[in-house]
């Protein structure tokens, strides 16, 4: 990889991952469905005026918003404002990797290899491991949510295939429109009018930068870089970059909120890194019918 895509890898992924302890501070002040409604709307508007849509059918652009906004980052947000360390979610939506795999292989029979059986099998023990160590209900409901948003990442991923668009970027902004709604509407059904009412008091500067970084670096750069870095390069070379999200997210929360693993979940952390690496390596088929892209 030339050196200024690794470069632009390496800053794809620690905007990643800084986004998470940025999204727990914004939620110290916003409803978690408030705040994600907010962002898909500005990552929408007003750019759906100058970006041309792009050659897929509506239903595509529908199915990856509600996916995106919706199934995912909604229930991301949730289960940091439910206790989730910002540095666990951004290790434990990294299960979209081994959720993509088995859709790989449900869906395009795909098979999958030893090693990511093995992948599989160390990340389960990891989850297990930290859920053992879940400080109450709430949190561990939190932790549930995360992996269900990772599936939902997954599902977006097997969108982005069936419905094989070439213009991401105009994809990501299109597909935006469809989710503040549903946000928005499921925020004031939960919460009344309160959230809303509330919000002119709750949007300071930390809430104003959160959002500000979520739209237009964690979606716009970010989506941008990593779909241009997966034009240019094979994606066996590019996905296990997503490694270096949760690296930076573990370490960005330390020093920005506070939340260091203890000895325990630096354990389960390491298992599940592990299992990644593992996981994105080839191997000899042992499921399915034809070879599986290790994609994230």
């Amino acid at each position: 990889m030339h050196r200024k895509h690794m470069i632009l890898a390496v800053l794809v992924t620690a905007l990643w991952g800084l986004n998470f302890p940025l999204t727990k501070l914004g939620l110290a002040h916003i409803d978690p469905l408030l705040l994600t409604g907010l962002r898909f709307a500005l990552c929408a508007l007003p750019w759906v005026f100058f970006v041309t849509r792009p050659k897929v059918a509506v239903h595509w652009l529908a199915a990856y918003g509600l996916i995106f906004g919706v199934a995912m980052w909604a229930l991301i947000n949730l289960g940091i404002a439910m206790g989730v360390p910002a540095g666990s979610a951004s290790l434990l939506i990294q299960f979209s990797a081994f959720f993509t795999l088995a859709w790989g292989c449900l869906l395009f029979r795909e098979r999958l290899t030893g090693t990511q059986l093995v992948g599989i099998a160390l990340a389960a023990t990891g989850l297990v491991g930290i859920l053992a160590v879940s400080p109450g209900k709430t949190t561990t409901t939190g932790l549930l949510l995360l992996l269900i948003s990772a599936l939902a990442w997954s599902i977006g991923n097997v969108i982005i295939k069936l419905s094989k668009v070439k213009e991401i970027f105009a994809f990501v902004i299109w597909a935006s429109l469809f989710a503040p709604i549903p946000l928005l509407s499921l925020a004031w059904w939960l919460h009344g009018t309160a959230a809303f009412v509330a919000l002119a008091a709750q949007a300071n500067a930390v809430v104003v930068f959160c959002l500000l970084f979520q739209v237009y670096a964690a979606t716009h750069f970010c989506y941008w870089g990593w779909n241009y870095l997966l034009r240019e390069y094979p994606v066996s070379r590019v996905a296990p970059l997503s490694l270096l999200i949760p690296v930076f997210g573990i370490a960005s929360s330390a020093l920005i909120v506070d939340e260091v693993p203890s000895g325990w979940e630096w354990l389960c952390i390491a298992l599940i890194l592990s299992a990644l690496a593992v996981g994105m390596k080839p191997g000899r088929a042992v499921l399915g019918s034809k070879p599986v892209a290790a994609v994230h």
